[in-house]
């Protein structure tokens, strides 16, 4: 079993190294550090819950109900974050792996599960189940959203792919929980 783990652990942190590398050419650097460093702010609270909250409040059917289930989503799918951080306690990658390229300004909470990548997907997933009929044209842009802010956490070495794998499968299945259930209230 130890053995195992040590396999994946190796495995995770290859991808990690991967994730948060820079690329040799300096402009390419700059426009990929803009981008991940300012897609990053999209799967914060703030970010998501306040363009949900307008939303709700402001667009015709059925966007008005996609923003306020895109809310509840967001808002819900931060209990299972607060309460595994505080159980699992996860060191940050940067805290644990000094060779790590790292955010200006890095967090110090526990690592596990990315919060961020939580509230992307649970705030996306609405959106994309409110009409089937504009998947097709919504689909991109939700995965070139939700995929940059995953990426980002890793780019900037605050969190490891299991951080974003679980905070995707957490705000996902919230969101399509929150989706699937509004129809009763």
């Amino acid at each position: 079993m130890q053995t195992m783990v040590a396999w994946l652990r190796g495995r995770e942190h290859a991808l990690l190294a991967w994730a948060n590398r820079r690329p040799i050419n300096r402009m390419m650097e700059r426009m990929l550090g803009r981008w991940l460093g300012t897609i990053t702010h999209m799967g914060g609270a703030s970010f998501t819950l306040i363009s949900a909250l307008l939303v709700a409040c402001l667009a015709p059917a059925p966007w008005g109900a996609a923003g306020a289930q895109s809310l509840a989503a967001v808002a819900l799918s931060h209990l299972p974050v607060a309460l595994v951080k505080r159980k699992f306690r996860r060191l940050r990658p940067y805290q644990k792996l000094p060779h790590l390229h790292c955010a200006a300004k890095p967090l110090q909470d526990p690592s596990f599960p990315s919060g961020h990548t939580t509230a992307i997907t649970a705030w996306l997933a609405p959106w994309l189940m409110a009409d089937a009929s504009l998947l097709p044209a919504l689909l991109p842009a939700a995965l070139l959203i939700g995929l940059s802010v995953a990426w980002s956490r890793m780019y900037l070495g605050l969190h490891y792919p299991s951080d974003v794998a679980a905070g995707a499968v957490l705000g996902s299945s919230t969101a399509v929980l929150v989706s699937s259930l509004w129809s009763f209230f």
